[in-house]
């Protein structure tokens, strides 16, 4: 048994605060395993699957590790740092591959509570790193991004940053030589790990300078540490930063009175100048592009087409509102202003916290970036949190019962954190893919071979990859409008010029892999299509494809399937306007309809579904939010997709939009679909609704009430 003398020493004490915030992290997540766990539909492979379709990319980079080997181009995230790491986790542990997807994060994103406590214990104040803790690693837009079954990067992208920071204050306070040597490591794990975190650890770094320039700027240590940090930012072989970064150290440890003033300057200039010719400003151009200034990469590539902004769908770069804003940082907004409060306090008591600002200010991006910038203001705001707690407690010891303000911490800490418990009660988020899409996908896997590739929308390019072992065009990491265009184009058109697409997209995109990086077929597939079927008019060439005597003078080298998911109806309006608008102007040709609903309620002899329309109960017309009337032109009631069973009824010619009513529908929330005659016709409502396919196009390899898989015949 422990003797009590040992729970009075301040390192045993700082590791039981540590040791006990990271098992609440951990039991906390856990409550998302015990509450999935009553649904079948979300195991394969006797465990849950995972949340987050990302996850996919990094999993079947692992998959492909194990076996040792992956196809050409196949886009395979084999080698990428999450990849390694579950890798070396399943080969030296006991459970199965399935089991270490669905707990790394768990156990890695509760790391957190490590240097928070770390950073507090620096300033004598553990107890408030303790509360910090607390707080931080099940705040809502942490634990949403880390929670069990969250395969991604994310487990550690705000982890590794602490412990720099960490570091940078340890440094600051003690001047010693462990944190001079183990910050550049740090950085360059997080840059290993994360290579979008170049532009934080530049701030990062940056802020440092400035800081020891203000209150340190005669003291060498700190000038050396700088440059450490910017050689790790250098584009060369972990292996040569490392050596650099070790003889540097040394020599300054054994050497240090040449480390005089102007020799840092010129050291320093030297190393600056290497980052810049090594390409080291480029990352940080590249986030400003497209988190700030709102820019699609494939504009600037292309000199002619205009082609759909990808950035404009994707909810995490869309700005958010401010209650949103402090709940997902402090879980609400009494915490969150007493965490600002207390961070201002903080500064004012400890000058060095200011090195935390860099993060603290990319979380406040989110207002303007998105709400996923806002993880990274977390933890800063905890620690603000936890430090006036601790100085509330501190200043009414002097006046009260040393028992009574412990309990009175204690019950404001627990309502504090009652917001965080009851985001994690009602966060139920859904596996990626059901049980039944999960099998459908393994049974494609032995149906199509390694080399060919399913079309589909990007959302679903990752997680195909991974239980069908295929190539895909478009995935989670490669969805510009450029790579967006084809998919959308083979799912929105007729069926002729989706089948002509879907073999002309595949074979130009399997070639461009081996073209010059500046040839034509690099930077625009479809002008490249274009100049070799002698057609300088967009249109027209699109057009051409639904020709019957259209002619595919490309070899054809491998099979293709289309994969139509019932859950794309969602998505479907959004998936179309990549491919139905102007590619001169980046403007609709025309508008289009394709808006999936459920019924509110009925009344007054109307049905009032979730999109705003208004359904007449006898189905003839609706009235649109505006209260615009139109006409119905046909009623289609769908009794069975996989069966093809539904009876069409024509209701007035002259109508301009077509209402699905679908009975026993596998996709939540959608009973009604809205359309016009442009969503009518494509191949994906014709094929997958249905059943309507032309034979001599395609073959149904696969048909369930979740999806269907179309193989080309062409």
């Amino acid at each position: 048994m422990f003797k009590k003398e040992y729970f009075k020493n301040p390192y045993t004490i700082l590791f039981l605060m540590i040791l006990t915030a990271y098992i609440f992290s951990v039991v906390c997540r856990f409550y998302w395993i015990f509450w999935a766990s009553q649904f079948n539909e979300y195991f394969f492979n006797d465990q849950l699957m995972i949340t987050s379709n990302d996850g996919y990319a990094f999993a079947e980079g692992a998959r492909d590790m194990i076996a040792g080997f992956h196809q050409p181009n196949d886009l395979s995230y084999y080698d990428a740092p999450l990849s390694t790491l579950t890798y070396w986790i399943y080969k030296f542990s006991p459970f199965s591959f399935e089991s270490v997807i669905l707990y790394m994060s768990v156990f890695l994103s509760s790391l957190i509570t490590i240097p928070l406590v770390l950073i507090a214990n620096e300033y004598k104040s553990p107890l408030a790193g303790f509360i910090a803790a607390l707080l931080a690693s099940i705040a809502n837009s942490y634990y949403n991004r880390t929670m069990a079954g969250y395969y991604d990067t994310d487990m550690l992208v705000i982890v590794l940053p602490l412990f720099i920071l960490f570091f940078m204050i340890r440094l600051n306070l003690r001047k010693d030589l462990l944190s001079l040597i183990l910050l550049p490591f740090f950085v360059m794990v997080y840059l290993w790990w994360y290579p979008s975190s170049y532009t934080l650890n530049v701030a990062l770094i940056g802020f440092f300078l400035l800081y020891t320039l203000v209150f340190h700027k005669k003291e060498t240590i700190f000038y050396i540490g700088v440059i450490l940090m910017l050689i790790t930012l250098s584009n060369i072989a972990w292996f040569y930063q490392s050596a650099i970064v070790v003889l540097l150290f040394c020599f300054y440890v054994f050497k240090n009175e040449y480390f005089k003033l102007k020799f840092l300057i010129v050291l320093g200039m030297i190393t600056l100048i290497f980052l810049i010719l090594s390409g080291g400003i480029d990352p940080i151009l590249y986030q400003l592009k497209f988190y700030i200034f709102r820019t699609d990469e494939s504009s600037s590539l292309t000199q002619g087409f205009v082609y759909f902004n990808v950035n404009q769908t994707i909810q995490e770069v869309e700005s958010i509102d401010l209650s949103v804003f402090m709940k997902r940082i402090s879980s609400s907004e009494i915490v969150f202003f007493v965490s600002i409060i207390g961070f201002i306090w903080l500064i004012m008591k400890h000058k060095s916290i200011i090195l935390t600002l860099p993060m603290l200010f990319l979380g406040f991006l989110a207002l303007k970036g998105g709400l996923r910038f806002t993880i990274y203001a977390v933890p800063i705001l905890a620690l603000g949190f936890g430090f006036l707690i601790y100085f509330l407690r501190e200043i009414n010891l002097k006046k009260y019962n040393l028992k009574a303000v412990n309990i009175i911490v204690i019950l404001f800490v627990f309502l504090s954190l009652i917001p965080a418990f009851f985001h994690i009660y009602i966060y139920r988020a859904p596996t990626v893919f059901s049980q039944n899409e999960a099998s459908l996908l393994n049974k494609l896997k032995s149906i199509a071979g390694r080399e060919d590739y399913v079309v589909t929308w990007w959302d679903y390019g990752y997680p195909i990859r991974y239980y069908s072992d295929v190539k895909t065009l478009v995935d989670g990491g490669k969805h510009l409008g450029k790579d967006n265009f084809f998919p959308s184009f083979v799912l929105s058109k007729d069926q002729r010029s989706a089948a002509n697409m879907a073999r002309l997209s595949v074979e130009y995109t399997e070639k461009s892999f081996y073209a010059p990086s500046n040839s034509l077929l690099r930077k625009d597939i479809l002008q490249a299509m274009m100049r070799d079927y002698n057609e300088s008019n967009v249109d027209l060439f699109l057009d051409s494809l639904s020709r019957s005597d259209f002619k595919i003078d490309t070899p054809k080298t491998r099979d293709i399937y289309i994969y139509m998911p019932a859950r794309m109806s969602f998505i479907f309006s959004t998936i179309a306007s990549f491919s139905l608008i102007n590619l001169d102007t980046g403007k609709f040709n025309q508008p289009f309809v394709f808006s999936a609903a459920y019924p509110l309620s009925n009344d007054n002899g109307e049905i009032i579904l979730s999109n705003g329309v208004s359904l007449s109960d006898d189905f003839r017309s609706l009235k649109f939010d505006n209260d615009v009337s139109a006409d119905i032109h046909t009623f289609i009631e769908l009794n069975s997709i996989q069966q093809d069973d539904y009876k069409m009824i024509p209701i007035n010619e002259n109508g301009q939009y077509y209402l699905f009513y679908i009975k026993n529908s596998s996709i939540p929330y959608i009973q009604f679909i809205l359309m016009d005659k442009t969503m009518f016709n494509s191949a994906f409502v014709q094929m997958f609704f249905l059943g309507n396919y032309d034979k001599n196009l395609f073959d149904l390899v696969i048909n369930t009430q979740d999806a269907k898989v179309f193989k080309l015949k062409i």
